[in-house]
Protein backbone atom coordinates (compact mmCIF):
# COMPACT_ATOMS: atom_id res chain seq x y z
CA UNK A 1 0.00 0.00 0.00
CA UNK A 2 0.89 3.64 -0.45
CA UNK A 3 -0.23 5.69 2.56
CA UNK A 4 -0.68 9.45 2.23
CA UNK A 5 -1.98 12.35 4.29
CA UNK A 6 -3.65 15.20 2.42
CA UNK A 7 -5.01 18.55 3.54
CA UNK A 8 -3.90 21.76 5.21
CA UNK A 9 -1.10 21.66 7.82
CA UNK A 10 -2.50 20.30 11.07
CA UNK A 11 -5.70 19.12 9.36
CA UNK A 12 -4.43 16.31 7.15
CA UNK A 13 -6.59 13.23 6.64
CA UNK A 14 -5.34 9.71 5.92
CA UNK A 15 -5.79 8.19 2.46
CA UNK A 16 -4.50 5.22 0.48
CA UNK A 17 -3.06 6.21 -2.89
CA UNK A 18 -4.27 4.05 -5.78
CA UNK A 19 -2.49 5.85 -8.63
CA UNK A 20 -1.47 9.36 -9.66
CA UNK A 21 -5.07 10.55 -9.81
CA UNK A 22 -7.09 8.42 -7.37
CA UNK A 23 -7.17 7.60 -3.67
CA UNK A 24 -9.41 6.04 -1.03
CA UNK A 25 -10.21 8.08 2.05
CA UNK A 26 -9.73 5.90 5.15
CA UNK A 27 -10.69 8.37 7.87
CA UNK A 28 -13.55 6.05 8.79
CA UNK A 29 -10.95 3.42 9.76
CA UNK A 30 -8.36 5.61 11.45
CA UNK A 31 -8.17 9.34 12.21
CA UNK A 32 -4.49 9.45 11.25
CA UNK A 33 -1.38 7.45 10.42
CA UNK A 34 0.24 7.76 13.80
CA UNK A 35 1.32 5.73 16.79
CA UNK A 36 -2.11 4.23 17.56
CA UNK A 37 -2.68 3.21 13.94
CA UNK A 38 0.64 1.39 13.60
CA UNK A 39 0.42 -0.20 17.06
CA UNK A 40 -3.07 -1.55 16.26
CA UNK A 41 -1.93 -3.35 13.14
CA UNK A 42 -1.24 -0.66 10.56
CA UNK A 43 -2.10 -1.51 6.98
CA UNK A 44 -3.84 -4.75 8.01
CA UNK A 45 -6.62 -2.48 9.28
CA UNK A 46 -7.07 -0.99 5.81
CA UNK A 47 -7.32 -4.11 3.65
CA UNK A 48 -11.10 -4.50 3.87
CA UNK A 49 -11.71 -0.76 3.47
CA UNK A 50 -9.56 -0.58 0.33
CA UNK A 51 -11.26 -3.66 -1.09
CA UNK A 52 -14.65 -1.90 -0.79
CA UNK A 53 -13.41 0.78 -3.14
CA UNK A 54 -15.06 4.22 -3.42
CA UNK A 55 -12.09 5.83 -5.15
CA UNK A 56 -11.91 9.61 -5.26
CA UNK A 57 -9.94 11.91 -7.52
CA UNK A 58 -7.16 14.11 -6.21
CA UNK A 59 -8.21 17.73 -6.54
CA UNK A 60 -5.03 19.68 -5.89
CA UNK A 61 -4.99 19.04 -2.14
CA UNK A 62 -1.77 19.73 -0.26
CA UNK A 63 0.21 16.57 0.46
CA UNK A 64 1.48 16.36 4.01
CA UNK A 65 4.10 14.08 5.53
CA UNK A 66 2.81 10.48 5.23
CA UNK A 67 2.85 9.98 9.01
CA UNK A 68 1.66 12.09 11.92
CA UNK A 69 4.29 13.72 14.11
CA UNK A 70 6.32 10.81 15.50
CA UNK A 71 7.48 10.15 19.03
CA UNK A 72 11.04 10.61 17.77
CA UNK A 73 13.09 11.12 14.62
CA UNK A 74 16.39 9.26 14.84
CA UNK A 75 19.13 9.68 12.25
CA UNK A 76 22.19 7.73 11.20
CA UNK A 77 25.18 9.74 9.97
CA UNK A 78 27.92 8.76 7.52
CA UNK A 79 26.04 5.64 6.46
CA UNK A 80 27.20 5.60 2.83
CA UNK A 81 30.80 4.68 2.13
CA UNK A 82 31.07 7.13 -0.78
CA UNK A 83 29.59 9.96 1.31
CA UNK A 84 32.04 9.31 4.15
CA UNK A 85 34.85 9.56 1.59
CA UNK A 86 33.67 12.92 0.23
CA UNK A 87 33.58 14.39 3.75
CA UNK A 88 37.05 13.06 4.56
CA UNK A 89 35.79 11.03 7.51
CA UNK A 90 36.43 7.41 8.35
CA UNK A 91 33.81 4.75 7.74
CA UNK A 92 32.21 4.16 11.18
CA UNK A 93 32.46 0.82 12.95
CA UNK A 94 28.84 1.07 14.06
CA UNK A 95 26.00 3.48 13.27
CA UNK A 96 26.54 7.13 14.26
CA UNK A 97 23.30 8.20 15.92
CA UNK A 98 21.76 11.62 16.49
CA UNK A 99 18.24 12.90 17.07
CA UNK A 100 16.22 15.38 15.09
CA UNK A 101 13.32 17.31 16.59
CA UNK A 102 9.97 15.72 15.62
CA UNK A 103 8.53 19.15 14.81
CA UNK A 104 10.88 19.42 11.82
CA UNK A 105 8.52 17.11 9.91
CA UNK A 106 6.76 18.75 6.94
CA UNK A 107 5.23 17.69 3.66
CA UNK A 108 7.23 16.80 0.55
CA UNK A 109 6.28 19.99 -1.31
CA UNK A 110 6.34 22.44 1.60
CA UNK A 111 8.88 25.26 1.72
CA UNK A 112 12.22 24.73 3.46
CA UNK A 113 13.03 27.73 5.64
CA UNK A 114 16.61 28.80 6.28
CA UNK A 115 16.94 29.57 10.01
CA UNK A 116 18.17 32.84 11.46
CA UNK A 117 21.95 33.12 11.54
CA UNK A 118 22.41 30.24 9.09
CA UNK A 119 25.20 30.43 6.51
CA UNK A 120 25.65 26.82 5.34
CA UNK A 121 22.28 25.17 4.73
CA UNK A 122 22.66 21.81 2.96
CA UNK A 123 20.53 19.09 1.38
CA UNK A 124 20.50 15.30 1.92
CA UNK A 125 18.28 12.78 0.12
CA UNK A 126 17.67 9.84 2.43
CA UNK A 127 15.66 6.67 2.87
CA UNK A 128 13.27 6.96 5.79
CA UNK A 129 12.12 3.95 7.83
CA UNK A 130 8.84 4.06 9.78
CA UNK A 131 8.59 1.69 12.74
CA UNK A 132 5.49 -0.50 12.81
CA UNK A 133 5.47 -1.89 16.35
CA UNK A 134 7.06 -1.27 19.73
CA UNK A 135 10.59 -2.55 19.36
CA UNK A 136 13.23 -3.28 21.98
CA UNK A 137 16.15 -5.71 22.32
CA UNK A 138 15.58 -7.59 19.08
CA UNK A 139 17.32 -10.96 19.11
CA UNK A 140 18.45 -10.86 15.49
CA UNK A 141 18.77 -8.64 12.43
CA UNK A 142 16.26 -10.88 10.64
CA UNK A 143 13.63 -10.04 13.25
CA UNK A 144 13.89 -6.34 12.35
CA UNK A 145 11.96 -6.78 9.09
CA UNK A 146 8.75 -7.50 10.99
CA UNK A 147 9.12 -4.19 12.88
CA UNK A 148 9.12 -1.96 9.80
CA UNK A 149 5.82 -0.44 8.63
CA UNK A 150 7.27 1.05 5.47
CA UNK A 151 9.68 3.41 3.77
CA UNK A 152 9.59 6.96 2.46
CA UNK A 153 11.73 9.67 0.88
CA UNK A 154 13.26 12.14 3.32
CA UNK A 155 15.26 15.34 2.82
CA UNK A 156 17.46 15.58 5.92
CA UNK A 157 18.08 19.32 5.60
CA UNK A 158 21.11 20.44 7.60
CA UNK A 159 22.67 23.72 8.69
CA UNK A 160 26.38 22.84 8.68
CA UNK A 161 27.55 25.91 10.57
CA UNK A 162 25.27 25.02 13.48
CA UNK A 163 26.18 21.34 13.16
CA UNK A 164 29.96 21.63 12.89
CA UNK A 165 30.90 24.98 14.38
CA UNK A 166 28.65 25.34 17.42
CA UNK A 167 30.00 22.90 19.99
CA UNK A 168 29.94 19.65 18.06
CA UNK A 169 26.23 18.99 18.58
CA UNK A 170 24.81 17.62 15.34
CA UNK A 171 21.22 18.10 16.50
CA UNK A 172 21.73 21.88 16.52
CA UNK A 173 22.17 21.79 12.75
CA UNK A 174 19.36 19.33 12.12
CA UNK A 175 16.37 20.58 14.10
CA UNK A 176 15.29 23.90 12.59
CA UNK A 177 11.67 24.17 11.45
CA UNK A 178 10.91 22.53 8.07
CA UNK A 179 14.20 20.57 8.13
CA UNK A 180 12.58 17.16 7.54
CA UNK A 181 10.36 17.03 4.44
CA UNK A 182 8.97 13.48 4.13
CA UNK A 183 6.85 11.64 1.59
CA UNK A 184 4.90 11.94 -0.64
CA UNK A 185 3.79 8.53 0.60
CA UNK A 186 4.74 5.73 2.95
CA UNK A 187 5.34 2.57 0.93
CA UNK A 188 4.79 -0.76 2.67
CA UNK A 189 7.60 -3.34 2.42
CA UNK A 190 5.62 -5.71 0.18
CA UNK A 191 5.68 -3.07 -2.58
CA UNK A 192 9.50 -2.96 -2.68
CA UNK A 193 11.55 -5.71 -4.34
CA UNK A 194 14.79 -4.89 -2.49
CA UNK A 195 15.13 -1.87 -0.23
CA UNK A 196 18.89 -2.38 -0.34
CA UNK A 197 19.02 -1.59 -4.07
CA UNK A 198 17.10 1.63 -4.73
CA UNK A 199 18.45 4.48 -6.86
CA UNK A 200 18.44 7.94 -5.25
CA UNK A 201 18.85 11.42 -6.71
CA UNK A 202 18.67 15.12 -5.83
CA UNK A 203 18.75 18.27 -8.00
CA UNK A 204 19.19 21.90 -6.98
CA UNK A 205 17.86 24.42 -9.51
CA UNK A 206 17.79 21.67 -12.13
CA UNK A 207 21.44 20.68 -11.59
CA UNK A 208 22.07 17.12 -10.47
CA UNK A 209 23.87 17.17 -7.12
CA UNK A 210 23.32 13.71 -5.68
CA UNK A 211 23.22 10.37 -7.48
CA UNK A 212 23.43 7.24 -5.38
CA UNK A 213 21.90 3.95 -4.34
CA UNK A 214 20.93 2.29 -1.09
CA UNK A 215 23.25 -0.56 -2.12
CA UNK A 216 26.23 1.53 -0.92
CA UNK A 217 24.78 1.77 2.60
CA UNK A 218 27.24 0.68 5.26
CA UNK A 219 24.43 -0.43 7.60
CA UNK A 220 21.21 -1.55 5.91
CA UNK A 221 17.72 -0.81 7.30
CA UNK A 222 17.41 -4.14 9.11
CA UNK A 223 20.78 -3.77 10.81
CA UNK A 224 19.89 -0.22 11.86
CA UNK A 225 16.57 -1.22 13.46
CA UNK A 226 18.17 -4.16 15.28
CA UNK A 227 21.12 -2.03 16.44
CA UNK A 228 19.01 0.85 17.76
CA UNK A 229 16.73 -1.57 19.59
CA UNK A 230 19.68 -2.53 21.80
CA UNK A 231 19.92 1.01 23.15
CA UNK A 232 16.37 2.40 23.20
CA UNK A 233 12.73 1.58 22.67
CA UNK A 234 11.44 2.35 19.18
CA UNK A 235 7.77 3.29 19.19
CA UNK A 236 5.19 2.67 16.44
CA UNK A 237 5.31 5.56 13.99
CA UNK A 238 8.89 6.58 14.82
CA UNK A 239 10.91 7.78 11.83
CA UNK A 240 14.50 6.71 11.17
CA UNK A 241 16.59 8.66 8.63
CA UNK A 242 19.29 6.37 7.32
CA UNK A 243 22.00 8.59 5.82
CA UNK A 244 22.77 10.12 2.44
CA UNK A 245 24.87 9.27 -0.63
CA UNK A 246 27.59 11.63 -1.94
CA UNK A 247 26.89 15.02 -3.47
CA UNK A 248 25.94 17.17 -0.48
CA UNK A 249 26.87 20.85 -0.65
CA UNK A 250 29.51 20.43 2.03
CA UNK A 251 31.36 17.97 -0.22
CA UNK A 252 31.92 20.32 -3.16
CA UNK A 253 35.03 22.43 -3.73
CA UNK A 254 34.12 25.20 -3.39
CA UNK A 255 31.24 24.29 -1.11
CA UNK A 256 27.69 25.06 -2.25
CA UNK A 257 24.89 26.12 0.09
CA UNK A 258 21.17 26.62 -0.34
CA UNK A 259 19.90 30.18 -0.84
CA UNK A 260 16.40 31.71 -0.73
CA UNK A 261 14.66 31.04 -4.02
CA UNK A 262 16.45 27.77 -4.73
CA UNK A 263 14.42 24.78 -5.89
CA UNK A 264 15.31 21.36 -4.49
CA UNK A 265 13.96 18.21 -6.16
CA UNK A 266 14.73 14.69 -4.97
CA UNK A 267 13.48 11.13 -5.11
CA UNK A 268 14.04 7.42 -4.60
CA UNK A 269 12.94 4.74 -7.05
CA UNK A 270 9.56 3.33 -6.08
CA UNK A 271 9.08 5.79 -3.21
CA UNK A 272 8.18 8.94 -5.14
CA UNK A 273 9.75 12.38 -5.39
CA UNK A 274 9.73 15.70 -3.57
CA UNK A 275 10.06 19.37 -4.48
CA UNK A 276 10.81 22.23 -2.09
CA UNK A 277 11.31 25.96 -2.57
CA UNK A 278 13.87 27.45 -0.19
CA UNK A 279 12.75 30.58 1.66
CA UNK A 280 14.55 32.99 3.97
CA UNK A 281 14.38 33.34 7.76
CA UNK A 282 11.30 34.61 9.53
Amino acid sequence: MFLMRIGAPGAERPVVRLDDTHYIDVFDVTPDFGERFFAAGGTALLTERVARGDAREFAGERIGAPIARPHQILCVGLNYSDHAAETGQAVPDEPILFAKSPNTLVGPYDDVRIPRGATKTDWEVELGIVIGRRTSYLDSVDEAASCIAGYCVVNDVSERAFQMERGGQWSKGKSAETFNPAGPWLVTPDEIADVRDLDMWLNVNGVRRQTGSTKTMIFDPFFIVHHLSQFMVLEPGDLLNTGTPPGVGMGFDPQVWLQPGDLVELGIDGLGSQRQRVVGPR
